[in-house]
Protein backbone atom coordinates (compact mmCIF):
# COMPACT_ATOMS: atom_id res chain seq x y z
CA UNK A 1 0.00 0.00 0.00
CA UNK A 2 1.48 3.47 -1.45
CA UNK A 3 -0.12 6.73 0.29
CA UNK A 4 0.42 10.15 -0.88
CA UNK A 5 -1.01 13.66 -0.91
CA UNK A 6 -3.67 14.72 -2.94
CA UNK A 7 -3.04 18.57 -3.90
CA UNK A 8 -6.43 19.20 -5.44
CA UNK A 9 -8.79 17.75 -2.67
CA UNK A 10 -6.02 18.54 0.02
CA UNK A 11 -6.24 14.92 1.39
CA UNK A 12 -3.46 13.38 3.21
CA UNK A 13 -2.96 9.65 3.56
CA UNK A 14 -4.50 9.19 0.26
CA UNK A 15 -3.95 4.93 -1.52
CA UNK A 16 -2.48 5.26 -4.80
CA UNK A 17 -4.59 3.32 -7.35
CA UNK A 18 -2.44 1.27 -9.70
CA UNK A 19 1.18 2.52 -8.11
CA UNK A 20 3.95 2.92 -10.18
CA UNK A 21 7.11 3.37 -9.14
CA UNK A 22 9.63 5.47 -10.93
CA UNK A 23 13.36 6.85 -10.44
CA UNK A 24 14.14 9.93 -10.49
CA UNK A 25 17.17 11.95 -12.58
CA UNK A 26 19.15 12.39 -9.34
CA UNK A 27 18.61 8.88 -8.06
CA UNK A 28 15.59 9.47 -5.69
CA UNK A 29 12.99 7.43 -5.95
CA UNK A 30 8.72 8.17 -6.12
CA UNK A 31 5.76 6.51 -6.60
CA UNK A 32 2.93 7.84 -8.65
CA UNK A 33 -0.83 6.44 -9.20
CA UNK A 34 -4.37 7.54 -9.13
CA UNK A 35 -6.56 8.98 -6.52
CA UNK A 36 -9.67 7.06 -6.18
CA UNK A 37 -12.05 9.88 -5.67
CA UNK A 38 -11.28 12.50 -7.74
CA UNK A 39 -9.21 11.11 -10.53
CA UNK A 40 -5.90 13.22 -9.74
CA UNK A 41 -2.42 11.92 -10.24
CA UNK A 42 -1.07 11.72 -6.58
CA UNK A 43 2.95 11.18 -6.72
CA UNK A 44 4.67 10.17 -3.90
CA UNK A 45 8.64 10.71 -2.98
CA UNK A 46 10.10 7.72 -0.96
CA UNK A 47 13.29 5.85 0.01
CA UNK A 48 14.81 3.45 -2.07
CA UNK A 49 13.89 0.80 0.87
CA UNK A 50 10.04 2.07 0.71
CA UNK A 51 10.25 1.75 -3.48
CA UNK A 52 11.52 -1.76 -3.01
CA UNK A 53 8.70 -2.82 -0.26
CA UNK A 54 6.40 -1.45 -2.29
CA UNK A 55 7.49 -3.29 -5.62
CA UNK A 56 7.68 -6.22 -3.98
CA UNK A 57 3.83 -5.79 -2.26
CA UNK A 58 2.32 -5.18 -5.83
CA UNK A 59 3.05 -2.07 -7.28
CA UNK A 60 4.28 -1.88 -11.21
CA UNK A 61 8.21 -0.94 -11.01
CA UNK A 62 8.61 1.46 -14.16
CA UNK A 63 12.44 2.31 -13.84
Amino acid sequence: MVTGYCVKCKEKGVELTAPEIHQTQKGGFMAKGKHAKCGTTVCAMMSKENAEKAVADGAKKAY
